[in-house]
């Protein structure tokens, strides 16, 4: 099959870019979309021309690094899958294919398709882990926990950092990927000391960086992952009684 593509082109962060088209005419139904950006980047060098810079690693849907807006979505137009699992049989022969990189403010372009995502980093080093020594590993049933509380501790853990609900989102906020890291942590045992401390942090850190949530909703539709949008209330219900349990404690000193 052949497909046609207009990929942005941006040498550096302070670079100006374009789009540019490339024509590739001998892509297989069965490629993932990452796989045809390689037949053309070995295109572009046997041709001399500099390859396009993209993140990938994994390709197997678990890093999250694959962050592409393909014809204006977040991994393009199949719902629950990175663009490292897209496959080209999604596309009809000759399609036109748009490709950008993730548009927020948080994310400013390195080059090319490849964005600097350090603002999630930074969120989660504000508190998205415990602290509290716990000694050897216990017993897997020492601690008890609910089946209904640890599925939904891992569906939020499923969440893999990719920035798909930044993209989306037209606000650029990120409060679909803090709220998962938080929930994966505020709904278990292990993470109840530093619950309220973990998540003003958190918050704190993430309000400095992206916008504020609508509820438009976009961030979970585009999630390759599919987390729900309960975890954002569940966040922000968790962000009030910590503001209280503040003013309460602050009253008593």
């Amino acid at each position: 099959m052949q497909v046609n593509l207009k990929i942005w082109r941006q040498s550096g962060p302070d670079s100006p870019g374009a789009f540019h088209n490339y024509e590739v005419p001998n892509a297989s139904p069965d490629m993932s979309f990452l796989e045809l950006m390689d037949v053309l980047n070995e295109d572009l060098q046997t041709k001399g021309e500099e390859p396009i810079a993209f993140d990938h690693d994994c390709r197997e849907g678990i890093c999250g690094s694959c962050a592409m807006m393909i014809n204006g979505r977040a991994h393009g137009p199949e719902t629950g899958t990175t663009t490292c699992q897209l496959h080209m049989r999604k596309f009809a022969d000759g399609a036109h294919i748009t490709v950008e990189p993730w548009r927020a403010g948080a994310f400013p372009v390195i080059r090319d398709l490849c964005v600097d995502r350090s603002a999630f980093d930074r969120i989660i080093e504000s508190g998205g882990y415990i602290t509290a020594p716990t000694g050897t590993a216990p017993d897997a049933n020492l601690i008890l926990v609910p089946k209904e509380v640890a599925d939904s501790a891992m569906d939020a853990a499923a969440c893999i950092g990719c920035g798909a609900c930044v993209a989306a989102c037209p606000n650029s906020a990120a409060q679909l990927f803090t709220a998962a890291k938080l929930s994966h942590l505020n709904l278990l045992p292990q993470g109840q000391p530093e619950r309220y401390k973990r998540t003003v942090s958190m918050v704190n850190e993430m309000e400095r960086w992206f916008g504020s949530c609508t509820n438009h909703g976009e961030c979970s539709a585009a999630c390759p992952k599919e987390i729900s949008l309960d975890f954002i209330a569940m966040m922000n219900r968790d962000y009030v009684k910590a503001q209280f349990k503040q003013r309460r404690f602050a009253s008593q000193t």
